[in-house]
């Protein structure tokens, strides 16, 4: 391995996803990491030697009998910055939490002393069967990170939760997981929370009053929240974003949607955070037709009502040790006005961040102060979203 590039061992395990995974490599590799692919023996009936060989330009080995002098059951896990399985099937996940050391993968994720990560893909009634949520237990507890799997059509007619998520995204997650490095999984055995996007509400069949939210900084928080070990639930309101991999998305269109989902998926979570944009207000009548231009007359002016008040709603019904963060998107006095809105909302944390038109929404980049019911604050600078995310976890964290 080259030693001046990030070094991934990308495992591969016997399932029919395995195809997927050669874009994932061509991913890593193009963005300069270093890798080396360890496929169990099965594996190589879905996708053969050579293709691993030419794709990552290392040789391939499943065997510990495979150069033996040079003791690669042993030194690809001590040196590797990543060990990242896909897909990992329910028979990988069962030895690897078990201890088994039968081949080179197995042996690799024993000696492995960097972040691990698996992204499951199986048929559903294997996904949830008790011995596999076992092992994905174990698993976790032991720090290595296992994704949810994806839900959507699997092999052949099939379709429901197991599917391999796509590449683009488990390159995502790869990259988070060596952003942290050797940090703990600190947020292993947690459920969080996070919405993002922008509701809409309908004024009739065609039209709608929103906003500007695109989703980004949300889906940054879930992102990082799974680099961390979390179990996360991501409530999107009308984001044109790739599902982040392992995370359950549920998505909605109006604030009373968003309410509703927030609200269940948050009795069994150890911490929220409302990063989205809800619509303070909706029309009061819907019309089941467009509603016309008349020619004569101006427009008719358009009663609005208050949607519900999510956060302040979460601070009320908040578990004991339950996290709530919340957002403030300000365009005047940024700083009173959120801590206004922290006193009012009953939050633990408030992100409070200046927005405008060429500010925040749509950009990859962030800049923000968090407030604390505590009185304390923190300032973050302007830069990548994921930044501002693993500050916010790191103030969650911290709380937990």
């Amino acid at each position: 391995m080259t030693p001046d590039k990030p070094r991934v061992v990308l495992g591969v395990s016997a399932g029919i996803a395995a195809y997927k995974v050669c874009e994932l490599l061509r991913r890593l590799t193009e963005s300069g990491h270093d890798v080396r692919v360890v496929p169990t023996r099965d594996a190589l009936r879905f996708v053969g030697e050579p293709t691993w060989a030419a794709l990552s330009g290392n040789p391939v080995a499943t065997e510990v009998w495979t150069g033996v002098d040079e003791v690669p059951h042993v030194r690809l896990g001590q040196t590797a910055d990543l060990v990242f399985v896909a897909p990992a099937t329910a028979d990988l996940l069962a030895r690897a939490a078990h201890g088994l050391a039968d081949d080179l993968l197995t042996n690799t994720l024993l000696t492995a002393r960097c972040p691990v990560v698996f992204a499951p893909a199986m048929h559903t009634e294997m996904w949830e069967h008790p011995a596999t949520r076992a092992n994905v237990a174990t698993l976790r507890e032991r720090g290595a990170i296992v994704l949810e799997p994806a839900s959507g059509r699997l092999t052949g007619a099939d379709t429901g939760k197991g599917r391999l998520p796509e590449p683009a995204e488990l390159f995502e997650a790869a990259r988070r997981a060596l952003a942290r490095g050797g940090l703990p999984a600190d947020l292993a055995g947690r459920h969080v929370v996070v919405s993002a996007g922008g509701t809409r509400e309908p004024l009739d069949p065609v039209r709608f009053i929103g906003n500007r939210s695109s989703g980004l900084q949300g889906y940054a928080l879930a992102r990082t929240a799974l680099a961390r070990g979390a179990r996360v639930t991501l409530v999107a309101a009308n984001v044109a974003l790739p599902d982040p991999a392992g995370a359950e998305v549920v998505a909605v269109g109006t604030a009373e949607e968003m309410h509703k989902a927030v609200l269940e998926a948050a009795g069994s979570a150890d911490a929220v955070v409302m990063a989205a944009a809800v619509a303070d207000f909706r029309p009061a009548d819907y019309r089941e037709s467009k509603i016309k231009k008349s020619e004569s007359a101006g427009p008719a002016p358009i009663e609005l009502v208050r949607n519900p008040d999510i956060l302040a709603e979460l601070g009320r019904r908040r578990r004991d040790g339950q996290v709530i963060v919340g957002f403030a998107a300000e365009t005047d006095d940024v700083l009173a006005n959120g801590r206004d809105k922290l006193a009012r909302k009953g939050c633990d944390l408030l992100v409070v961040n200046q927005v405008g038109a060429d500010l925040t929404f749509g950009r990859p980049d962030n800049a923000a102060v968090v407030l604390a019911a505590d009185g304390g604050s923190t300032e973050v600078p302007r830069g990548p979203k994921e930044a501002l995310a693993d500050v916010v976890w790191d103030l969650v964290a911290d709380r937990l």
